[in-house]
């Protein structure tokens, strides 16, 4: 395999490209000591900080804080791959089967009305984060890959997409994107393309200003449910905050709290972003909607074009590492890298010259049925949401709105949605999980490698159903 091109300003980690490119925020203040407030927030990432933004919009006399190990956006917020999307990782039957298909049916259509709830409440505030609702673009490189992208929309159109919320389109389809192989496509207008770092930084920023104290460098060890008189409370190096409501909001870095080991498995995945695109090759790509752009391969990637005209492309890359471990700088394995540039560049060989300028990892939570939840226990008065496994951009807005609710008390349409109270057992301990991850990952690879060697009819191989059908997938 020839090199891969790097720029001159290469780097690997140091959290991710979105920082770097407006600058490390400076840290705010650490929690001073013991505290009381009506909400305590856990994590200042999307869900958190959405969390607190809501609270603090409808009743404006709540006391609520944020805590932080780091800094606002320095997990997957901050490190994502800037899709805000209608797209949902959890099963749909299952759902169907605790609150019946109409139920999930409005979860999926909440999801769709949460992209234009984040464009228009960014807009409002004043939060510049590079948004562009081109909607969204999944490519076919093979028959095999054609017939699944079609079996997906036919299914998703009986789970509240209807025909204009995703369909196929054709190669003429416009605006032009010019995917080298791509067989067939298809397209949702439900999705934009945002800077995650942006977004994020300046969620905080309006937070703070409407009140809400937000606490940096502030670790929590653990977070301890209501017991008779004594208030729910968090436990911190800083001092403890007591609370009438602690939210759970920490994703992929869950299972660092105490008990909460095996809730959630951290996943980790990767991106590279290259250097400036000429004008001369965007002219042959296209892609003038800013869509953000997938592919149907089982090891699959996302990309975006960004605002100034570099390709981010990402993916769950490289082997997973056994239980958790800690990466703080972000940086990515060699392999990882490899693999996303070979997807960039079989998606666009004629960007085979163009150098790679940075490349980062993060990571994400993933519940054992790969479903998310949102949720709030009155007897404990604990509340969390997560479990995004790698939608959660958009998701963790209808978290925050639907944690509101719950946390004032009310009953409405996002308090009776499927997801809220949905529970699943824990992860197998290490290193079972971390055995159960690499056999997937290593038939999905298969798979994607004999699905492109079929000539002609293709159909997805046995592979890739065995590694669906294996627990906790």
């Amino acid at each position: 395999m020839r090199p891969i091109p790097r720029s001159s300003r290469f780097a690997n980690g140091g959290v991710s490209f979105w920082f770097r490119d407006g600058g490390l925020p400076e840290r705010r203040a650490p929690l001073p000591g013991g505290a009381d407030y009506d909400v305590c927030v856990v994590g200042a990432g999307y869900t958190g900080l959405w969390t607190a933004y809501y609270l603090k919009k409808d009743q404006p006399d709540l006391r609520v804080a944020v805590l932080e190990r780091e800094f606002a956006g320095f997990g997957a917020s901050g490190r994502n791959g800037g899709w805000l999307s209608a797209d949902f990782s959890g099963s749909r039957e299952d759902y169907a089967r605790s609150h019946g298909k109409a139920a999930m049916v409005a979860l999926q259509r909440a999801l769709m009305a949460t992209v234009d709830e984040v464009v228009t409440v960014a807009g409002a505030e004043g939060i510049d984060a590079d948004i562009v609702k081109g909607g969204m673009r999944l490519v076919a490189a093979n028959a095999a890959q054609h017939e699944r992208l079609e079996r997906q929309i036919e299914y998703l159109q009986e789970w509240g997409y209807w025909p204009d919320d995703i369909h196929m389109v054709g190669p003429d389809h416009e605006p032009r994107l010019s995917v080298n192989g791509a067989v067939a496509s298809g397209y949702s207008p439900h999705a934009a393309r945002v800077h995650p770092a942006k977004l994020v930084t300046g969620l905080a920023g309006v937070v703070e200003a409407m009140g809400v104290e937000i606490f940096e460098d502030t670790a929590v060890t653990e977070i301890r449910p209501r017991s008779g008189s004594e208030r729910p409370a968090v436990v911190t190096e800083h001092g403890t905050v007591h609370a009438d409501h602690v939210v759970r909001a920490t994703e992929g870095f869950t299972s660092t709290l105490r008990g909460q080991r095996r809730r959630w498995r951290p996943m980790y995945s990767s991106m590279i972003v290259t250097e400036p695109i000429s004008a001369e090759l965007w002219e042959g790509i296209g892609w003038e909607g800013r869509e953000v752009l997938g592919d149907t391969a089982h090891s699959y990637v996302y990309a975006q074009r960004t605002a100034d005209d570099r390709i981010a492309i990402g993916g769950r890359s490289g082997p997973q590492r056994i239980g958790f471990s800690e990466d703080n700088e972000g940086a990515t394995q060699p392999q990882a890298i490899a693999e996303l540039w070979r997807s960039l560049t079989r998606m666009f060989p004629d960007l085979v010259d163009v150098p790679i300028e940075h490349a980062w990892s993060g990571v994400l939570g993933v519940p054992r049925d790969w479903s998310p939840t949102v949720n709030l226990d009155a007897e404990s008065g604990l509340g969390w949401a997560g479990g995004y496994a790698g939608s959660g951009v958009a998701t963790s807005n209808l978290a925050g709105r639907t944690l509101r609710d719950l946390v004032l008390g009310r009953s409405t349409d996002l308090t009776r949605l499927p997801w809220v109270g949905h529970e699943v057992r824990g992860w197998e301990p290490e290193p079972l999980r971390w055995m159960g991850t690499q056999v997937v990952r290593g038939l999905y690879r298969t798979a994607d490698r004999r699905e492109s060697r079929t000539e002609g009819k293709g159909h997805t191989s046995r592979l890739a159903d065995l590694a669906t059908r294996m627990p906790g997938n």
